[in-house]
């Protein structure tokens, strides 16, 4: 006598093998701040790092911002301070008082 496989395999496995993983990693969890409470901007800043306004007005983020050290971070921070203040002042005047875009004359 042949045994037939389940057709489904996630109904044969054991709900033991079904659980995720806890996290392995305390940098990526969020921890309590000294208040006893958490403070998930600042924690989430950290991992996640500043946005940049590109030049089309999307928003990114810095990559490896997690593995910067406290020096490039100061000195990434005081660039792009200057670059998106730059970028989102040439955003605002291509714009019409309206939100919509300004229609560029052509010569």
């Amino acid at each position: 006598m042949s045994t037939i496989p389940p057709s489904n395999p996630v109904e044969s496995t054991p709900l033991s093998q079904k659980a995720l993983p806890a996290p392995s990693d305390a940098s990526t969890s969020i921890q309590p701040n000294s208040k006893g409470g958490y403070d998930l901007t600042d924690q989430l800043y950290d991992q996640l790092g500043p946005l940049v306004v590109n030049e089309d007005g999307t928003l990114s983020r810095i990559g490896n911002w997690h593995e910067m050290s406290d020096f490039e971070r100061k000195n990434v921070l005081r660039v792009l301070g200057k670059r998106n203040k730059a970028r989102l002042e040439k955003l605002k005047m291509t714009l019409g008082e309206d939100g919509g875009l300004k229609q560029k004359e052509e010569l």
